[in-house]
């Protein structure tokens, strides 16, 4: 599966990670729509690349938490580019504190945006891959997810539930013969995440 013009759609884009990752795709010929809560970083972002490489690249207004949010950001993008082909679930937030410290406002936004807002956006986007019979979901993970991070209890507890979701709609769709589609690289600083998600992009 090659990357010239595969649409993808970047969750959390206009910075950091997710900026690196939409570069990195756009750089290897995938038309990206930026999806951030952020809408003029996202746009700063999309004016930026879209003048560096050949593909086209949108930024899209995306609440990850919010299925209506999701709904119209999905929609825009298919008008515009068409059938999402990647999707990387990026969005992510946190807080560092101790637990025992930290209240149930937290809790859920950590949740609403880096469990939640990737099973919506997975939700949105797999009718059409299950249709065509195409396309990849890349979930970030985080070792904290794995092992615990200290002062970060529930966003381990979120990244847990991310790599379990990913890990669990593969094997639905296995079972379904729909075939290997989800990816969950746990970025952990010693690889580029925008070199790790095109590999995860291209791979069989």
């Amino acid at each position: 599966m090659g990357l010239e013009t595969r649409v993808t759609l970047v969750t959390g884009a206009a910075g950091g990670i997710g900026a690196a990752i939409s570069e990195a795709l756009a750089s290897a010929g995938a038309h990206v729509a930026i999806g951030d809560i952020d809408i003029e970083a996202g746009e700063a972002l999309s004016t930026r690349i879209s003048g560096d490489f050949a593909g086209k690249t949108i930024a899209v207004e995306l609440d990850v938490s919010s299925s209506q949010s999701v709904d119209r950001a999905v929609r825009t993008i298919e008008e515009q580019l068409g059938p999402i082909d990647i999707l990387v679930n990026n969005a992510g937030i946190d807080r560092i504190q101790p637990f025992i410290e930290s209240t149930e406002e937290t809790w859920d936004r950590l949740i609403a945006t880096n469990l939640k807002g990737t099973i919506l956006c997975s939700r949105a986007v797999l009718d059409g891959m299950l249709e065509r019979r195409d396309g990849r979901i890349i979930n970030i993970a985080s070792d904290a997810g794995k092992v615990g991070s200290s002062g970060e209890a529930v966003y381990s507890a979120t990244k847990g539930g991310v790599i379990a979701f990913t890990k669990a709609l593969v094997v639905c769709l296995l079972f379904d013969d729909r075939g290997r589609q989800c990816h969950e690289p746990c970025h952990s600083g010693d690889r580029p995440a925008g070199d790790q998600v095109t590999k995860s992009a291209t791979d069989h």
